[in-house]
């Protein structure tokens, strides 16, 4: 099993819910480059450019540890790198878990992607402006579970630790992107898990995610916000084990 991060973020957001998967798979834990722990010498702008940089990574990473019928479990972002890297390398991959996934987060037409252009473009002149200001402001939004602001407080940290200039690339690849043509071609058992009250990743977002990947399986969890490993880990791994039981 694979596990990787949304943006700002890095493997820790995993550590409540990869252990439990840990006695029956081996546990793949990765920082993207420009996040966490991982070299920052080795940021190339121009292949980060697009979320397949990303997924070629993850294809290497498979490659290079030698992984087979990898079950990867994407959180946010990394739900569309995931799709990505099936595209690249679909014999490496048994299944696909998107968490809080979003193929597009603006509106377009009949397409509702929670945002609209103006709101994307304030958020990333926000970021670029004060990054660690924008990471204050966004980080209570994104996480919700506001009684429970030490998740905010742990997330608002994440965020401030990754490098300015690469998370506003980031930012851009990521709120900017349309991975919605990439859906219909995959072609493993995916699990689309759907947090209640996500204000990222709304529930309207993952219904499309899953009508749009065939045969894949919708669980709607009862944790809010849009980081359930973090906020509520034993029932997304409960969520994942059981569809991975199936």
């Amino acid at each position: 099993m694979v596990f990787a991060h949304g943006f700002g973020c890095d493997q820790e957001m995993w550590r409540f819910v990869a252990p439990e998967f840990a006695v029956d798979h081996r546990v793949v834990l990765f920082d993207h480059v420009g996040s966490g722990q991982s070299d920052l010498s080795a940021y190339d702008p121009e292949k980060y450019g697009s979320l397949d940089g990303y997924a070629a990574d993850v294809v290497e990473i498979c490659r290079e540890l030698d992984l087979r019928d990898v079950v990867f479990v994407g959180h946010s972002v990394s739900a569309m790198i995931g799709v990505l890297a099936v595209q690249q390398a679909p014999e490496l991959f048994g299944a696909l878990v998107m968490v809080g996934p979003s193929p597009r987060y603006v509106d377009d037409g009949d397409y509702t992607g929670g945002f609209s252009r103006a709101d994307i473009a304030g958020l990333l002149e926000q970021l670029d402006s004060n990054h660690l200001g924008w990471s204050a402001a966004m980080a209570p939004v994104i996480m919700g579970n506001p009684e429970r602001p030490e998740l905010a407080a742990e997330l608002t940290n994440s965020f401030c630790r990754t490098d300015p200039d690469i998370a506003r690339q980031f930012a851009r690849v990521t709120f900017l992107s349309d991975n919605r043509a990439d859906l219909p071609g995959i072609s493993v058992p995916t699990l689309v898990l759907q947090c209640t009250a996500d204000a990222i990743a709304p529930e309207v977002v993952g219904r499309y995610v899953h009508e749009h990947v065939p045969g894949s399986v919708f669980t709607q969890l009862a944790a809010t916000g849009h980081c359930p490993n973090l906020s509520a880990p034993e029932e997304t791994a409960a969520a994942i084990r059981a569809f991975l039981s199936w």
